[in-house]
């Protein structure tokens, strides 16, 4: 008898766990799904949401964690809808991590692109210029420069590596080794805080833009304004296009997505690294936080292919320098 009620006791207990067990399972999932609606809908764009999304490869983890436990626990029900939330996330991010593997000619004319946010002014200009030198890098996007940065960058030594600017009033500038032909702003980058220009790079033109689009903790709707103007900028104009700097969104935003749609390609995704973060980097607000998100980019248009891209720390700003190699093939 006593064996009898410690059984009855004991399955009491299991029942009693595994509904806790599942109900905590279905608030995870709740949420999870709720990131998948707000995806699939592009309820992101000029909304708070788009905070949210950024989390989206880390929903898609804990997503697949659930569905273990909760096949673990045989809820087959909750399993099941885990397990189609899992698919559908899979589907948005595994390309990312897998190589085009498209080939490059060996003598395709070849541009080193570079974007760094200079955290308001703050980065450290002898190391950038000492990345610009050591990574041979033939175009520099700068964001939250600012002219006392900007003056500190001249003195550092810029000049020497990329003699050519085209920094008008504002927080962006591009550096370059070869001569800049400045592009209207108001026609070709229709957003605030963008440069453009064109270089020649082996005879072809390529049309250079660097980004910094506003962020959307700041003001949603100025953010999805921004990228308002670089889809009007883009259109019709991206083949042989780079669009560089710091984009303030990751691969699963909408106004990103809308912007690739044009014509673009993703350096980091194009080679199987669209999962390499670049923020924050040592940020005074987030300060035992490591990079999470991937929010700087290099983009490019179907007469670039990517070579090689890498993320570098570069002291006194909280984001990663990027530092891409493209080859020009049309």
């Amino acid at each position: 008898m006593g064996d009898g009620r410690a059984a009855v006791a004991g399955r009491s207990r299991w029942r009693w766990a595994r509904t806790v067990l599942v109900a905590l399972c279905g608030a995870g999932l709740a949420v999870s799904a709720a990131l998948v609606v707000v995806r699939l809908a592009g309820l992101d764009d000029g909304s708070p949401l788009a905070l949210a999304v950024v989390g989206l490869p880390y929903a898609a983890a804990g997503t697949l964690l659930l569905l273990g436990v909760l096949l673990a626990v045989r809820s087959w029900w909750a399993a099941g809808l885990a397990g189609l939330l899992a698919v559908v996330q899979l589907c948005w991010l595994v390309p990312r991590f897998v190589p085009d593997g498209r080939s490059v000619a060996a003598d395709a004319p070849r541009l080193r692109v570079a974007t760094s946010n200079a955290y308001m002014g703050q980065v450290d200009v002898a190391a950038l210029v000492r990345l610009v030198r050591e990574q041979r890098v033939d175009v520099l996007a700068v964001e939250e420069l600012g002219a006392p940065a900007a003056r500190a960058l001249d003195r550092a030594g810029i000049a020497e590596l990329l003699p050519y600017r085209e920094a008008p009033e504002g927080d962006t500038a591009l550096y370059s080794r070869l001569p800049l032909t400045r592009l209207d702003a108001s026609a070709s980058a229709a957003a605030r805080a963008q440069v453009a220009a064109e270089v020649s790079v082996g005879g072809r033109t390529v049309r250079l833009t660097a980004v910094h689009t506003y962020y959307p903790l700041g003001d949603a709707e100025r953010w999805g304004e921004d990228f308002d103007g670089l889809r009007a900028a883009a259109s019709g104009s991206t083949r042989n296009a780079v669009f560089l700097g710091d984009f303030n969104a990751s691969l699963d935003h909408a106004p990103m997505r809308d912007l690739l749609a044009t014509g673009l390609t993703d350096t980091h995704a194009e080679l199987g690294r669209g999962g390499s973060p670049t923020w924050p980097e040592d940020n005074a607000d987030f300060p035992f936080l490591p990079p999470v998100i991937q929010i700087d980019h290099v983009l490019h248009g179907g007469a670039l292919s990517a070579v090689a891209v890498e993320e570098h720390t570069v002291p006194g700003t909280d984001h990663r320098a990027v530092v891409a190699e493209l080859a020009v093939t049309g």
